[in-house]
This record gives C-alpha cells, sequence and structure tokens, in this order.
C-alpha cells in the first residue's frame, strides 16, 4: 500500500510509521556517540547500560525487578524479538493459538518453525478475546500463547481480568505466553496499560517483546528488545546471536542516556491521544464508521455507506482514486476475513491528518 502511495501521489495513511521527526536531543545523543568512537560490535546481549536503563523503566512504570544481565536482550527490532523467541522455543508440531486479526510476521515466524498456528478470530467492533474459546483451544500439544495488547490493528487492550484468566489457563502446564507489547505506551483515556510484567507469576513463563522505534518515532532504527525469566532468556539468546547477533550500537548507548528522563516516554498517550482525537475529529462529517480506539496509533472504519467492494480492492480504489491510502483488515487474517474494514494511521503531522480528512469529505 505504501508503493501505491507513492506510486499515485497519494497521503499515505497506511503504513504504521510517524512521518514527523525524533526527539533533537535524541538525535543530538546519537550523533555524540557516532562522533564518539562507538561504532564496533556491541555485546550480543545489547549495551549494558541500555539495558540497565530498561530494567529501571520497567521499574518506574510497573514496579517489577528485572536482572538486566540475564533477562534483558536487545534486538534488531520487535519483530526480530518475536522471531527469536519463538525459533528458540517452538518446534515440529507444537501448537501456538494467535488472535486474528494478527500482525503479519506471527504465522510465517510459527510455521517456518515447524509449528502449527491455532487462530482465534476476534470479531469487530470490539475485537475482544472470547477466553472460555480459549480454553477449548487448548491441547496437550500447545507450547505458546501470543497476545498482543495495544492490538494491532483494532487499538483494543487487554485490562486486568484478561490477564487474571490467562493465568489461570496456562497454570500448571507447560504453555509459555508471548505477549507483544510494542505499543505499550500507546494508550488512551487513563487506562493503564496491563503488562505481563505486572503479574509475578504468569512473567514466570512469559516472553515480552517490545520496541523503540514505536516509542520515539524511529522505526528505522530497528531498536527492540526482549524481557524474560534467565531460563527462557539463555535459550532465546542462542537464536539471537546466531541471527543478528549485536545491535547498532552508537543508538543503543543514546537510548540508554535517553531514558534516563522519563517524561520523554510518559508523555506519549497525551501526545497520541491528541492526534487520534484530531483525525477523528476532523473525519466527523465523512460516511466512515470509525471503532474504538483504546490504544495504538491505528483507527479502524467501516466503509458500508461507501461501497460494497472487498476491503483490498476498496483500499485500492481509495488510493488510486481518492488519494488517500489505507490497509485493508482482511490482510491480518489467515483466511482472509473481509468485514468491509479499513485502518487509518494517525502518527502523522496534523497537517496530514486533516489534508486527508479534507480529500475523503468530498
Amino acid at each position: 500500500m505504501s508503493q501505491l502511495a507513492s506510486k499515485h501521489g497519494a497521503i499515505n495513511l497506511s503504513q504504521g510509521f510517524p512521518d514527523f521527526g525524533v526527539d533533537q536531543k535524541l538525535k543530538d545523543l546519537a550523533n555524540h556517540y557516532l562522533q564518539g568512537g562507538y561504532n564496533q560490535y556491541a555485546p550480543m546481549a545489547g549495551v549494558l547500560e541500555l539495558r540497565q536503563a530498561i530494567a529501571q523503566k520497567k521499574q518506574v512504570m510497573y514496579g517489577c525487578s528485572l536482572d538486566p544481565e540475564t533477562e534483558i536482550t536487545v534486538t534488531n527490532g520487535a519483530t526480530e524479538a518475536i522471531y527469536s523467541a519463538i525459533a528458540a522455543l517452538v518446534g515440529a508440531g507444537d501448537e501456538v493459538i494467535i488472535f486474528e486479526p494478527a500482525y503479519d510476521s506471527y504465522v510465517p515466524a510459527i510455521e517456518v518453525n515447524g509449528g502449527v498456528v491455532v487462530p482465534l478470530r476476534l470479531k469487530s467492533p470490539d475485537y475482544q478475546i472470547d477466553w472460555d474459546q480459549v480454553k477449548d483451544m487448548v491441547t496437550s500439544k500447545t507450547r505458546m500463547i501470543m497476545i498482543n495488547s495495544p492490538h494491532n490493528p483494532s487499538g483494543a487492550i487487554l485490562r486486568q481480568d484478561d490477564l487474571a484468566i490467562l493465568q489461570e489457563i496456562v497454570e500448571d502446564t507447560n504453555i509459555l505466553v508471548l505477549s507483544d507489547e510494542v505499543y505499550q505506551h500507546l494508550i488512551y483515556e487513563g487506562e493503564q496499560h496491563q503488562s505481563v510484567l505486572r503479574y509475578p507469576d504468569l512473567y514466570q513463563r512469559s516472553i515480552i517483546t517490545m520496541s523503540f522505534g514505536k516509542t520515539f518515532h524511529a522505526t528505522g532504527w530497528r531498536i527492540g528488545y526482549v524481557i524474560a525469566p534467565s531460563e527462557i532468556t539463555a535459550e532465546i539468546r542462542k537464536v539471537h546471536q546466531s541471527n543478528t547477533f549485536g545491535i547498532n550500537r552508537p543508538l543503543q548507548h543514546a537510548m540508554a542516556d535517553y531514558l534516563t528522563t522519563p517524561e520523554h516516554y510518559l508523555s506519549l498517550p497525551s501526545f497520541f491521544q491528541r492526534k487520534r482525537d484530531l483525525f477523528l475529529s476532523a473525519m466527523v462529517d465523512t460516511p466512515f464508521e470509525f471503532l474504538d480506539c483504546a490504544g495504538t496509533y491505528f483507527a479502524l472504519a467501516s466503509y458500508r455507506e461507501i461501497s460494497d467492494a472487498g476491503d483490498q480492492e476498496f483500499a485500492r480504489w481509495l488510493t488510486t482514486e481518492k488519494g488517500v491510502a489505507v490497509i485493508p483488515i482482511s490482510s491480518f487474517y489467515s483466511d482472509g476475513t473481509d468485514e468491509k474494514i479499513v485502518r487509518f494511521c494517525f502518527a502523522k503531522t496534523d497537517e496530514l491528518l486533516v489534508s486527508a480528512a479534507e480529500k475523503l469529505r468530498t
């Protein structure tokens, strides 16, 4: 869709990346370490200063105590963290329960390592998990349950009751939990992000993946990290070492310094909530019907009042004929479920969001 947007000169509200700049302070820190000679291989697990800063950040946010030496690994974005965790822990014939619509790297990572994808379809408009269905799907072959909150693409979030039920389901089993929390700071209306790190018993069988790219508007820097108990981390690092080994060193040092100011990440919910509200207000006079967005920088909308076309056809038409690119939600389902819903990314400048809404009001 981004290629199509570029070809036709459309406003790109499809792919999930900000079109505004990285904080100048963070860029200055990166330049400082580039010029200071921090340009050779970083340690395999990540620069210790960054792992220590991550541990302190999690203490501030979730009240948990992590060992930066044995529980935190810096990765080539959260996608590598997800892949390395699955490659380390899922084998041939192992079943992995995922919730669709789902980020499109989950299924390939499972399948290429011999795992069996067991999808549970979430439905609009709320995309909430039916935990009774999950219990029915668990078998002796279930190796892992993957969760994602705030959820891409729907913007739904998991709450305390959800995590409590999940903990009950996996208790006294060999089932692992992989919790994709890349949008941890993009959560609105004063809601608390229910990280697995808040639940010590659940954490003991969990892997948490997170991303600095989503947090600090620097998706091209490709710096993420994976948190897991030491015995699980040891297995993940075996894959990470052979996969990417070390991650960009000067940017790790810059990120470590930047994290010493909590306001840099604690201010993000209000920053993105304002953008969400601006975009939805600008779109109020269009025939799109927007669903609730509790988190992420995506907003879903039904286009049933506009067209009977399938969502992929509609998304292409909207891009080529009306000049605004979106993502069809069927692409997030392994069976191509099409509810005539598309995804807008509002991590864009205010001017671009208003301009896109003006086009769509016509």
